[in-house]
């Protein structure tokens, strides 16, 4: 019987997983919404900030 190694997937899952995250942040940049979530980000940091 052989016994298959897939001591390489774990690195072929985080690409997988980096590409989906890569994809979303692309979508969401690309509308008003994603606009709407940096405007209300940028206000945070600067009432943090002071």
């Amino acid at each position: 019987m052989r016994n298959w190694n897939d001591e390489g997937q774990t690195a072929v899952e985080y690409l997988g997983i980096i590409a989906v995250v890569v994809a979303i942040v692309l979508a969401i940049t690309g509308t008003d919404i994603g606009q709407q979530i940096y405007d209300a980000i940028v206000e945070q940091i600067d009432e943090v900030i002071g």
